[in-house]
């Protein structure tokens, strides 16, 4: 009889267990605008202020990357938040390069909604290095349904979080 029971309680702890390994939680803005709490995941993470998990004396090749402790390249990364910042931020995946947003609604687009995610694919600061999808909703009969969003629309929006990761990397002096 003990035996089954302790048999039942391990298979009752098992779906707690994978529950607590999968908790996710909501990002601040903060963590991500805050340069003190940047610098300070940084220099925790590797010893140093450069943040290379990679290059642990900095140097160069850290600069080159622009790495910092982030899976992906920090000047694409940034990039994106700050392009995508006028919608509401859903979630951020600083390592796998992953950004969410939630739908945001146009004032001037009655009936009409967007929702964004980016995907940084590296550490090198290259055209090819983010993809961004759009997704687009019109509301008809009180439901919201999904409606095509142009290619060209796409593109501008990777453009521009081009455009400012190369701002970045230019304020940065490297």
């Amino acid at each position: 009889m003990l035996y089954r029971l302790r048999i039942v309680s391990c298979f009752a702890l098992v779906p707690l267990a994978l529950a607590a390994c999968s908790k996710s939680r909501e990002v601040a803005m903060t963590e991500y605008n805050d340069p003190s709490y940047n610098q300070s995941r940084e220099t925790s993470v590797s010893g140093d202020r450069s943040g290379s998990l990679l290059n642990f004396g900095g140097g160069k090749a850290a600069q080159d990357t622009g790495a910092t402790g982030l899976g992906v390249n920090a000047y694409l990364w940034r990039g994106a938040l700050d392009t995508l910042s006028f919608m509401p931020l859903s979630s951020a995946d600083p390592f796998g390069g992953v950004i969410i947003t939630d739908w945001y609604q146009p004032p001037s687009a009655n009936g009409e909604r967007f929702k964004a995610t980016a995907y940084i694919l590296g550490r090198q600061l290259r055209a090819d290095g983010v993809r961004v999808a759009l997704f687009r909703q019109v509301q008809q009969n009180g439901q919201w349904v999904d409606a095509p969003v142009s290619q060209t629309t796409t593109s501008e929006v990777e453009n521009k979080v081009l455009a400012r990761a190369r701002e970045l990397r230019a304020q940065s002096g490297s």
